[in-house]
């Protein structure tokens, strides 16, 4: 076994309520596990590893909730930057139509690299179109050569236009495959162990892309197996809503009880249009969400009720969502939109940094069901960010408070990311990964695809 030991930390925030902020801290690791805790005085001496942390704030990786790691492919994408979720989506499919297995790991590659340079360490990912043999199988390529922790779900679309449904027939599946290649993914790659690196999920895209009937049986399918999580997108916008009301006769919300879509094993994202009732049933259900701050603002979705969630006990975690609805992949900038967004409606004091950073690592681990990440603490998977004090932005507020000076000064860049007990992330830069060569294929990907089906400025 080995032993790694970042010390000498100008602060450690741990994110532990018994020991949230230690002045002159660190971090023991053995192998991918953190074993010690605290003022590097009391921690050991020597280690196989040892980082020097002085002039550094030390937290826990950031969790990313939500994700369409393919949309990097069409970020800022003419005649889809100033429309609306339905427009958008009608515009984009065509131009997604014509992915495949290298356009989605490329894309994977992208997003995975920009979100680990911003303090991510875990993301999740929602791929729901698989057009000429694309798979989830290159998504999770890409995560092991990043090095990133990985919550992959395996999503679907089966209700095309010709049927109600929203996207056009040429990208939708048929169930029976859909729910054969869920368990294809399922027995070939699910890890339920403590500190996986690899779990996944069953994701069917949105009640205006899936039938109620492939929505029951992906509930099924996942309960039949060990800690098989369930996502899907609810209450994102008006849109939907009427949708769901004029096809099932319910609001999204209870559409989705009614399914069986509700639970500690599922988690929704957006969440935008609920009620006080509906939030009270997230709550006593234990289902969860994720909070995409920049794409609702993007899209002119609306404003999630996260501060009313957190006070009811709903739990919430931080995310980016798709590339294109974006267009970025910077976690801890959407964790400082997170907390700007409620503070537009609610006053200055709604939401703290310290109840942002919480939805970006306890909010979002739980979200996942993830007890082993999302804080420092013994026993606890190695997963760690730095950031140097010293830097341009933090001048002035990093003297005052360097925790608030984190999203209050828009940090940009980790200079140190640990994963898993490896170091994935020094100085700044990615190691092991030839980011210039991957931009350039995704790019000329992207070129290509998007010459195929212009859209109007």
């Amino acid at each position: 076994m080995s032993t790694l030991l970042l010390k000498n930390a100008d602060l450690l925030l741990t994110m532990d309520p018994h020991q949230m902020r230690i002045v002159g801290g660190g971090v023991l690791i053995r192998d991918n596990v953190i074993e010690q805790v605290g003022p590097t005085a009391e921690l050991p001496t020597e280690a196989d590893r040892v980082i020097d942390g002085s002039g550094m704030l030390v937290l826990p990786g950031l969790i990313n909730t939500h994700h369409h790691l393919y949309q990097t492919l069409t970020r800022a994408l003419p005649g889809a930057q100033d429309v609306e979720l339905f427009d958008w989506l009608t515009r984009l499919y065509p131009v997604w139509g014509e992915m495949d297995d290298p356009a989605v790991h490329v894309s994977a590659l992208i997003g995975m690299a920009e979100l680990v340079l911003s303090g991510c360490t875990t993301t999740t990912d929602h791929l729901y179109i698989y057009p000429n043999d694309s798979s989830l199988d290159a998504t999770i390529r890409a995560a092991q050569e990043i090095g990133i922790r990985f919550h992959p779900t395996r999503g679907s679309m089966s209700l095309g236009r010709s049927k109600g449904g929203l996207p056009p027939d040429s990208v939708v599946e048929a169930e029976p495959e859909i729910l054969r290649d869920c368990r294809r993914v399922i027995e070939l790659y699910h890890d339920p162990r403590p500190y996986s690196m690899l779990r996944v999920g069953l994701a069917p895209c949105s009640p205006f892309s899936v039938t109620p009937e492939l929505m029951r049986e992906t509930v099924a399918l996942a309960r039949s197996h060990e800690r098989i999580t369930l996502h899907t997108h609810v209450a994102e916008t008006l849109d939907e809503e009427r949708f769901c009301q004029e096809q099932f006769g319910a609001r999204p919300a209870e559409y989705m009880r009614r399914l069986g879509w509700v639970g500690p094993d599922v988690w929704w994202a957006h969440a935008i249009w609920l009620n006080d009732d509906e939030i009270q049933m997230l709550a006593e259900t234990g289902t969860g969400v994720a909070h995409c701050p920049t794409s609702n603002m993007r899209l002119g979705s609306g404003i999630a009720k996260i501060r009313e969630m957190r006070n009811a006990g709903v739990k919430v975690g931080i995310a980016v969502d798709g590339s294109a609805s974006n267009d970025g992949n910077d976690l801890l900038l959407e964790t400082r939109m997170a907390m700007l967004l409620q503070r537009v409606g609610k006053g200055a004091a709604a939401f703290s940094v310290q109840e942002a950073l919480e939805l970006a690592t306890l909010g979002s681990a739980a979200v996942i069901g993830r007890e082993d990440l999302g804080r420092l603490a013994p026993g606890k998977a190695a997963d760690l960010i730095g950031y140097r004090l010293d830097r341009l932005e933090f001048a002035g507020g990093a003297v005052h408070d360097p925790v608030a000076a984190l999203l209050l000064c828009a940090a940009k860049g980790v200079d140190l990311s640990l994963i898993n007990g490896r170091i994935v992330v020094a100085d700044g830069q990615l190691l092991e990964f030839d980011l210039a060569g991957a931009i350039h294929r995704h790019d000329s990907i992207a070129a290509a695809m998007a010459a195929r089906h212009p859209l109007a400025a």
